[in-house]
């Protein structure tokens, strides 16, 4: 056999070294990498005293499955550091992949929510469940939202601003505890500005028939992996255009989805930042 020289050794290395980098990189990199993303959200009947209005939203952090702790933590103290009116938290705060993780997952609900309570708003912060957190133990999960004071589940509440009000509304999550929209929007004003928090975006597509100015949803993830000319090959929802950004359902609602933070299956994001998501609310007409 004839022996490698040392020039092609050299070269042979480097082209294995730039494989594992670029291979190694959505599994060890770009999860890591959070960013803070700003985006100007315009909303029908929005009151001209929310113009400005910011809210944070934080989703998916599914603590657990490779995400660490301090992670979340960075992401809390940094979110804490923006300038914002109201932080609104959308569901899947663990993450349970089979039985045998489920029985880890009330330590697990019980090591992240002391970090969740840390969050503050002048506005308030609110925040509803996802599948994972049922799927966890809904119990548990509903005894921290109420401690935090953070409850928006299956609840209604107005935020006011120099006399005008504008509406919170939090669904329950699509896939363990739906309940229809409408028997929550009947109680707000029908002139007055509504926001719903739902996990799951295909809550757009639900049986209702009550008037939504916007929705904030996650549970996509962004699809974790987004492929230059392709597109996500893999989205957990039924509509495949609620991917992430700024959508609008078939009967024309507003739906904002975030990126979110971590990952559920696989431990893997390319061209999909993790992301902590800044929405500042305009008037409809103002542009996006």
């Amino acid at each position: 056999m004839k022996p490698i020289s040392r020039r092609r050794f050299l070269k042979l290395a480097g082209y294995t070294g730039i494989f594992g980098l670029v291979a190694s990189y959505p599994v060890f990199i770009e999860r890591y990498l959070v960013v803070t993303n700003t985006y100007r959200i315009p909303v029908p009947h929005l009151p001209k005293a929310f113009s400005g209005f910011r809210i944070v939203q934080l989703t998916d952090l599914h603590y657990g499955n490779l995400v660490p702790l301090d992670l979340i933590r960075s992401v809390i103290a940094r979110t804490n550091r923006i300038a914002r009116d109201a932080i609104v938290c959308t569901g899947d705060y663990v993450s349970v992949r089979d039985y045998l993780h489920r029985k880890k997952a009330i330590e697990h609900i019980d090591a992240v929510w002391p970090v969740l309570a840390e969050l503050r708003a002048p506005s308030g912060v609110f925040s509803v469940l996802g599948n994972h957190d049922h799927w966890a133990n809904t119990t548990r999960s509903q005894h921290w939202l109420t401690q935090t004071g953070q409850d928006l589940r299956h609840k209604v509440v107005q935020i006011e601003r120099d006399g005008s009000r504008l509406w919170l509304v939090g669904a329950g999550d699509l896939w363990e505890d739906h309940r229809e929209l409408d028997g929550l929007i009947w109680k707000i004003p029908e002139s007055d500005c509504r926001l719903v928090l739902a996990h799951n975006p295909d809550t757009a597509d639900s049986d209702f028939s009550s008037r939504v100015d916007l929705m904030i949803s996650g549970h996509t993830h962004g699809g974790q992996v987004d492929i230059p000319f392709i597109g996500t090959p893999i989205l957990p929802v039924r509509n495949k255009i609620y991917s992430s950004g700024m959508k609008t359902s078939p009967r024309g609602t507003g739906i904002f989805i975030s990126k979110g933070i971590g990952w559920a299956v696989y431990p893997v994001r390319f061209n999909c930042l993790p992301e902590i998501a800044v929405l500042e609310l305009v008037p409809a007409g103002a542009g996006a």
